[in-house]
């Protein structure tokens, strides 16, 4: 609990750990069978970011019968059905209450060997920090909730979204990390803080080489974040030093609320170049290194454990 790491994991003997996970959240797109397909992606996310498999999943509902037809509840469950079966996963029933705000997501459990599990307390000076997806999806989901965001801006933040890490954490497995996390809601800052904090390092990241969705810049840039973008700026603001030269829009799309984002890996620089080219085998093309962990960090130092650069 002290490390805020992704998931709990279970020892049951010298080679099977179970990894249980829980995660769920209001609609953030239109069509009900998206929403199904990227809250699952969401919740089986954290079990790749410990470096497993999923196994079993259960559903996690809040739906307001009699006022929205069942029809869509349906497609929301469709959604998340399809996407666990991609994942090679049980969908194995799950629970519904009552709620005035629909809610949909998955309990999560997941196989790992007990010396394979990654958490988010090993990153090592050294160590370069790769992203697998592109950011800025809590940005385009207020613009398409605002009926903002062009089609096209809409559909790109919706497929990443819906992806599943699972292509991500084989080649991260195939390679061998040092720290992984996946990035969702507090941010890529937020995350890479809480590597920074477990792993008592410093990193530098650069924000030129961060990934970014169609239309996330721009949205930023016209200050059309998110409240809990903001609320991540904020967080992360008294431990990360900012070149003078960034603009507030790029602080904000660093600490843009994410849905259902990539992983981000902690790995020795010299196998960097294995890791990239691994997940371009997989598809995953718009991953890429993103920065350094620089320094280890005593327990007396109080400065700034993230450097952002342009």
């Amino acid at each position: 609990m002290d490390k805020a790491d992704d998931a709990a994991v279970y020892r049951i003997d010298a080679v099977t750990a179970l990894i249980f996970t829980v995660d769920f959240f209001t609609p953030i797109v239109d069509d009900p069978y998206d929403f199904g397909r990227i809250a699952a992606a969401n919740s089986l996310s954290d079990v790749y970011a410990m470096g497993g498999r999923p196994l079993l999943a259960l559903n996690v509902v809040g739906f307001p019968a009699g006022k929205i037809p069942l029809e869509v509840l349906g497609e929301i469950l469709r959604g998340g059905a399809d996407k666990t079966r991609e994942a090679g996963a049980i969908l194995a029933g799950g629970h519904t209450i009552q709620d005035p705000e629909p809610k949909y997501g998955l309990a999560v459990v997941g196989l790992v060997h007990p010396e394979a599990v990654l958490a988010n307390s090993g990153a090592r000076p050294g160590d370069l920090l790769v992203l697998t997806k592109p950011i800025g999806s809590g940005l385009v989901a207020t613009a398409i909730k605002a009926g903002t965001a062009s089609p096209g801006t809409a559909r790109a933040a919706i497929e990443a979204m819906a992806a599943l890490n699972a292509p991500a954490a084989e080649a991260m497995n195939e390679v061998g990390a040092s720290a992984c996390t996946d990035v969702t809601g507090f941010g890529l800052l937020g995350h890479a803080l809480e590597v920074a904090r477990a792993s008592r390092i410093r990193i530098r990241i650069r924000a030129g080489s961060v990934p970014v969705l169609p239309g996330a810049r721009e949205l930023a840039g016209d200050g059309k974040a998110p409240g809990g973008t903001r609320c991540n700026l904020r967080f992360v603001s008294g431990e990360t030093e900012f070149d003078p030269s960034l603009p507030e829009g790029e602080r904000l799309l660093l600490s843009d609320a994410v849905t259902s984002g990539g992983l981000l890996i902690s790995l020795p620089g010299e196998r960097a170049d294995r890791l990239l080219a691994a997940l371009r085998r997989r598809g995953i093309r718009e991953a890429g290194v993103i920065g350094e962990v620089i320094e280890e960090v005593p327990e007396s130092d109080s400065g700034p454990l993230i450097y952002v650069v342009p």
